[in-house]
C-alpha cells in the first residue's frame, strides 16, 4: 500500500489529536495513530479507550488500507521536516517507509485490527450550535473543574439541556461557574457531565467562529463532529450535586470594582499571602476597598488600596485569591460586580454586562478570617 501526503498538512491535523494519546498506556497499540486510507481520502484516529479522536484529509491513493504507526516518531518526524510531499510504503508485515526530498525514514508499524473499535451513536439525540460558543462556554468553567477523583461528578462540565437553551456548570466545591446561553435549540431537557480531558481537547481543536458544528450524545458517550474533525468521548457516570441550592440568591451588598485594577493588585498582595491558603482579606468601607495578605510563619505581608463603589454596610470577608484572578479572567468585562451578605457566605462574582444571549455567574466560598 502507497500514498503521498503533505507533510504540513498531515502534522497540522495529528497535532489536534496528538493530546488523546497518553505516554503511560496499558496498551502498547495505543500508543499509536490508526492511519485508514479509502478513496484518497486519510482518516486519523488516535484513542485513550475513554476519548477516540479522528481527523480526516485528502491525499493521493489508488488503494485502500490500514495501518497502525508509532505517534511518538512520527511527530517528532513530521515536526523537522519542511514543507513538502511525503510518500509512505507499507509492506505486508506494516513495515512503513516514509521518502521525502533527501531521506528514507523505517519505521515498524502494528496491526490495524487490534486497534480499539470505536463507540457508535445509537440511539443518539442531537442539536447543533456554533464552534465559537462551545469553546467560549469552556473557557468559562473548564477551570473550576475538581481534581478530586473521589468525587468523579465534579472532574468534568455539567451540559445541562433545556428547550430554551443550554447551561454549562462546573465546580470543585470551594467555587462554581454557571454559563447558560439561550441562543441553542436542544431537542429535549437532558443533562450529562464530560470529562475535563476531552473539552481541553477540543478548546485546542475547534476555532473561535461562527462555522457551525453537531453534538450528539446517548446514554453513554458523547459525539462531537466539526468539518474534518471527530471527538467521541465517554461520559461521566456519577450524579452532579444539585447547584442551584448553593447559589445565594438574596446577597444585598453590591461593588463594582474595575476588574484589571483588582486582578493586578490580587497578583501583588497575593505574593505575601500563605502559599497554603492564597489567603486574601478584603475590607470593604464606602469607596474604598482594601487588600490585605499575610504569612505569619514568614512574617510577610501585604495591603493595598484601590477605589470601588460600593452600596452595603463595611465588611471585611477573605478568599483564596488565585480563584478570584482565575474567575476574573472569565469575566471578560472592564467591570465586575461582586455581590456579597456575610464573611461567611458565598460572594457572587458577574460581568457588568452580559454577553448577547448568554449569562454567566461565578460563586466562590470565602476562607475563615486570621483575626
Amino acid at each position: 500500500m502507497k500514498f503521498i501526503v503533505n507533510s504540513s498538512a498531515l502534522l497540522k491535523q495529528l497535532q489536534q489529536i496528538n493530546g488523546v494519546i497518553n505516554t503511560n498506556t496499558v496498551l502498547p497499540i495505543l500508543e499509536d495513530f490508526l492511519f485508514d486510507i479509502e478513496k484518497s481520502k486519510l482518516t486519523v484516529v488516535a484513542t485513550d479507550l475513554e476519548t477516540v479522536m479522528k481527523v480526516h484529509l485528502d491525499i493521493e491513493a489508488k488503494e485502500t488500507g490500514r495501518v497502525c504507526i508509532p505517534a511518538k516518531i512520527l511527530m517528532e518526524t513530521l515536526k523537522n521536516i519542511s514543507d513538502q510531499p511525503l510518500t509512505f510504503n507499507i509492506d505486508k508485515n506494516y513495515g512503513i517507509e516514509i521518502t521525502s526530498d533527501n531521506g528514507k525514514y523505517k519505521v515498524m508499524g502494528e496491526n490495524p485490527d487490534n486497534f480499539p473499535r470505536e463507540p457508535q451513536a445509537d440511539d443518539a439525540n442531537s442539536f447543533t450550535m456554533t464552534s465559537g460558543a462551545l469553546v467560549t462556554a469552556i473557557n468559562k468553567s473548564i477551570f473550576a473543574v475538581s481534581n478530586d477523583d473521589l468525587r468523579p461528578a465534579m472532574t468534568g462540565v455539567f451540559f445541562e439541556l433545556d428547550k430554551k437553551g443550554i447551561t454549562f456548570v462546573a465546580t470543585d466545591a470551594h467555587r462554581l461557574v454557571r454559563y447558560t446561553l439561550h441562543d441553542v435549540k436542544c431537542p429535549q431537557k437532558d443533562s450529562f457531565i464530560v470529562p475535563k480531558k476531552p473539552l481541553n481537547l477540543l478548546k485546542g481543536a475547534l476555532p473561535d467562529n461562527e462555522d457551525e458544528l453537531t453534538i450528539a450524545y446517548n446514554s453513554n458517550h458523547l459525539f462531537i463532529t466539526h468539518g474534518g474533525t471527530e471527538l467521541v468521548c465517554r461520559l461521566i457516570d456519577a450524579r452532579f450535586p444539585d447547584y442551584k441550592v448553593v447559589i445565594p440568591t438574596d446577597n444585598p451588598y453590591k461593588m463594582v470594582v474595575n476588574k484589571n485594577d483588582f486582578q493586578n493588585a490580587l497578583r501583588r498582595v497575593s505574593v505575601f499571602s500563605n502559599k497554603s491558603t492564597n489567603q486574601i482579606a478584603l475590607h470593604i468601607s464606602g469607596s474604598q476597598l482594601q487588600l490585605t495578605a499575610q504569612d505569619v510563619d514568614f512574617s510577610n505581608e501585604g495591603n493595598e488600596r484601590m477605589v470601588c463603589q460600593y452600596d452595603g454596610e463595611d465588611l471585611q470577608i477573605a478568599f483564596n485569591a488565585k480563584f478570584l484572578i482565575e474567575m476574573l479572567n472569565g469575566a471578560g468585562t472592564e467591570e465586575v460586580f461582586m455581590e456579597l451578605s456575610t464573611s461567611t457566605k458565598a460572594g457572587i462574582i458577574k460581568p457588568s454586562e452580559q454577553v448577547e444571549n448568554g449569562d454567566l455567574l461565578m460563586l466562590v466560598m470565602p476562607l475563615m478570617l486570621n483575626n
